[in-house]
């Protein structure tokens, strides 16, 4: 079953966080994930919160996902993007 993680992010350091996008994806892509958005317009249907850069990535299962956050090639580039911006994460089970 597909699970989903997914990202509200706030930047705080634009070249940081550029780094840190650049670095990234291969490692989601070696962990089986993949994007389904990331960092497109976004749009208040409904609720008070207002959306910030928003990434959605999928992955096979809900272990490759924990697997992919916990790895060793993922957690410097964890550490650059927790100091170049305040993020809210939380992973999905997918139907």
């Amino acid at each position: 079953m597909a699970a989903y993680l997914i990202a509200d992010v706030v930047l705080s350091d634009n070249a940081a966080y550029e780094t840190y996008r650049q670095q990234v994806p291969a490692i989601i892509t070696a962990y089986g994930g993949r994007y389904l958005a990331r960092g497109g317009e976004a749009e208040l249907l409904e609720g008070a919160r207002s959306p910030n850069r928003t990434v959605v990535l999928e992955f096979p299962t809900m272990d490759a996902l924990k697997t992919f956050w916990n790895s060793p090639e993922y957690r410097p580039l964890r550490a650059l993007r927790e100091s170049a911006a305040t993020s809210n994460i939380f992973a999905v089970a997918g139907l």
